[in-house]
C-alpha cells in the first residue's frame, strides 16, 4: 500500500522533510510508525504521540488502506 505521511516539529526535523510518500505493508499506524522510526531515527514511542488518518484522530490499531494520509503528531511544548 502507498501512504502520504505528514511530519511536524521534531519528527519533521528527524525525517528531514515535512511530507513524504512511502510504500509499506503496514496494516496499522503502529506498524507503520515502527518502520518509520527505524528509518528516520524517531525517538518518541507511540504512547507519546497522537496519530491521525485522513484528517481524523484515531487509535494506533486503526486499519490502514491504500492512499491513506497518516500524520504522527509529537508533543508540543508551549512558550
Amino acid at each position: 500500500m502507498n501512504f502520504r505521511l505528514l511530519y511536524f516539529a521534531s519528527l519533521s526535523d528527524a525525517a528531514g522533510c515535512s511530507e513524504e510518500r512511502v510504500s509499506s505493508d503496514a496494516a496499522d499506524p503502529r506498524t507503520l510508525y515502527a518502520e518509520l522510526a527505524a528509518r528516520h531515527g524517531f525517538t518518541f514511542t507511540p504512547d507519546r504521540l497522537r496519530v491521525a488518518v485522513n484528517g481524523d484522530f484515531t487509535d494506533w490499531n486503526h486499519p490502514l488502506a491504500d492512499n491513506d494520509e497518516v500524520v504522527f503528531l509529537p508533543p508540543v511544548s508551549g512558550g
